[in-house]
């Protein structure tokens, strides 16, 4: 080997190495997942949830009770099969304020079995409904569901909402900030709007009208921050997604 020509050839490599080590690291993408109910079953189609997580859905959030007399004729299908793909599984109920809120927790959380194994994210409550209640009653409503959640789960509950309905039908309250927060804002812009004086929000509901693989239909789509650490810890799967 002409000696002139490999060490011009180190020279080299070492520059681009240094180049390289100079650049800012790219930021990783956020983990994204979509949320689903019965409506994403056109027809009584199964969610294909092995074209989910490859299409790079490392989570997925399921509707599984509303009220005191609905769950989901889906559920245990799209919670067995997430499972088997190797989507972290959260769940939501979808708050009746008009209707007493501790019978209501214990439904949801009989329903997704305590909501604590392997790919379990912590259980949602779903408040976008006032049920009548003004500010003052529907406050405490939530705080008597989050409280029996918690309690029957063991696990702190996330808050589902919208800007608009918390900065008025829950008068943009910040007695819940202990709570994750998960918003939904279609506005379009780098972050979402936080209302309730929340430090940071936790999942982003991006959009309604996704378009997910393995999804019939358009779905809703969501971001995870980061703001309660590692989405495998958080799911009670540590080392899921390649992280310890």
């Amino acid at each position: 080997m002409n000696t002139k020509r490999w060490s011009s050839t180190v020279r080299g490599c070492i520059a681009l190495i240094a180049l390289a080590c100079a650049l800012p690291a790219t930021a990783q993408a956020e983990p994204t997942g979509p949320d689903v109910s019965s409506w994403q079953h056109v027809d009584g189609r199964m969610i294909d949830w092995h074209a989910v997580r490859a299409a790079g859905h490392q989570f997925a959030m399921v509707k599984a009770t509303e009220g005191l007399n609905y769950i989901n004729p889906f559920f245990v299908q799209d919670s067995v099969l997430m499972r088997v793909a190797g989507v972290a599984r959260g769940t939501y109920h979808f708050a009746r304020p008009e209707l007493p809120p501790e019978p209501q927790a214990a439904m949801y959380a009989a329903t997704v079995l305590g909501q604590n194994g392997p790919l379990d994210l912590p259980p949602v409550l779903d408040l976008e409904t006032t049920g009548g209640l003004p500010p003052a009653a529907l406050i405490d409503w939530t705080h008597r569901y989050l409280a029996t959640v918690q309690t029957l789960t063991g696990r702190t509950p996330i808050i589902y909402t919208y800007p608009h309905f918390w900065q008025t039908a829950m008068a943009d309250t910040d007695a819940f900030t202990r709570y994750p927060l998960w918003i939904a804002d279609y506005s379009g812009g780098d972050q979402p709007e936080v209302p309730g004086n929340w430090p940071a929000w936790t999942f982003w509901q991006t959009t309604d009208r996704g378009a997910v693989p393995g999804i019939h239909g358009g779905t809703d789509v969501n971001i995870y921050s980061g703001a309660q650490g590692d989405l495998a810890r958080f799911a009670n799967m540590s080392g899921l997604f390649g992280s310890s």
